[in-house]
Parts: structure tokens; C-alpha cells; sequence
């Protein structure tokens, strides 16, 4: 969250600094070498911007579950078997019944590039795949969770990223069963789903 609002102020400070500059110090010949670096900063302004409100969900998350270290987690970048929707994903277990597998796919592809290039596939490289073994894991993955990787002395997690089932946003969406309970569906409201029933419901 910190780094995110480092990152908001500075691209902040970036776009209109550097427009400021081509403006008054610079002549026309010089236009087209502060222009793209001008574009860049008010994409990654924009990004930035976009990206606060996921950065509160995650918060939420973090608040509500703690981090767990989860080994050799399946993930993949074709649509998952009977997923609701295309995409990479990770695969999970059932926290009630550990027999039971739970996709959880990146709905939401905004900051996303850097785990396509980690999870399994078959231009994957070795080394890549590394940086997400162990995978750093909060939350429930019938609802929503946080992932991420570790930093290089393994000790904190980093590049934190959302991932949620779909009707926990989404009013249009019937839940899965999954065996939640009450307890679990109340949980997952604190962690910041807004959609869920008072009970699970079965799928159509």
C-alpha cells in the first residue's frame, strides 16, 4: 500500500514536471524526445490511479486472513476445466474438504504480465516459475485471497496481487457450494466480499 502511494505521487509529479519542462526549457527540436517519456508518465499515472482501490481490497484481506506458504501450487494459462471464466489461474484446496480443487483465475489482468511469464506453461522458463515456489497466500479461495511471491532473502512477500471468484463482486453471479458455512461466508464480508448470500448456494 505504501509503495503504491509513492508511486501515485510521484507519477503525479512526473507528468506535469516533464511537460513543464518541454514547454519553457526546451525548443521544438526537442519535442518529440520528451514526448514519449511524457505519454509514459501519464500511463503509469492512470495505472497507478486505477490500481488504488484493488490496493484497499488487498488491505482488507490481509486484515482479515493471515499469509500462509503454500507449496507446488498448480497454476496454468489456458481456461481451467468448468471455470466461469478464460485466464491464468492458480488451483487451490478446499479448506473444508481438501479432496476438492478451487480455481482462482485473474479476472482482473491489470498488473498481471509478471505472473504470466511465472506460472506453468509451456514457454515457462525454470528460473521463473522459482520465483513463485513457495507461493505466499491469503484468504479463501471459494471467495477471495491475496497471492504473492517472495522477496529475494524469502522472508516477505511481494508483488501482491487480488484474485476473487466472481460473485463476490458481481451481484449476477450465483455462488459456488463449496461447503462454506455461515462463519466462512462472514468472514470473507469482513476481507471485503460484497455480493454473498446468506447461505451458499449450489451451482446452476
Amino acid at each position: 500500500m505504501a509503495m503504491n502511494v509513492i508511486g501515485q505521487i510521484g507519477w503525479t509529479v512526473a507528468y506535469p514536471g516533464l511537460f513543464y519542462v518541454m514547454v519553457v526549457f526546451t525548443s521544438q527540436a526537442f519535442v518529440f524526445i520528451f514526448l514519449p517519456f511524457i505519454l509514459y508518465s501519464l500511463y503509469r499515472f492512470v495505472v497507478q490511479f486505477t490500481y488504488f482501490s484493488w490496493a484497499f481490497r488487498m488491505r482488507r484481506v490481509l486484515q482479515t486472513y493471515p499469509w500462509q506458504l503454500l507449496k507446488s501450487v498448480p497454476s496454468g494459462l489456458g481456461k481451467y476445466p468448468d471455470a466461469r471464466d478464460d485466464g491464468m489461474w492458480f488451483e487451490f484446496r478446499n479448506p473444508d474438504n481438501h479432496e476438492e480443487k478451487i480455481p482462482l483465475v485473474f479476472i482482473k489482468h491489470q498488473r498481471s504480465y509478471w505472473w504470466l511469464k511465472r506460472l506453468d506453461g509451456p514457454r515457462t522458463k525454470p528460473h521463473r516459475r522459482t520465483q513463485i515456489e513457495p507461493l505466499w497466500f491469503a484468504g479463501d479461495p471459494r471467495f477471495l485471497a491475496v497471492v504473492a511471491a517472495s522477496d529475494r532473502g524469502g522472508e516477505a512477500p511481494k508483488r501482491l496481487h487480488m484474485l476473487y471468484q466472481r460473485a463476490a463482486f458481481d451481484r449476477r453471479c450465483t455462488p459456488e457450494a463449496w461447503g462454506a458455512t455461515s462463519v466462512d461466508i462472514e468472514q470473507a464480508r469482513r476481507a471485503g466480499a460484497q455480493q454473498l448470500g446468506s447461505t451458499s448456494q449450489p451451482r446452476p
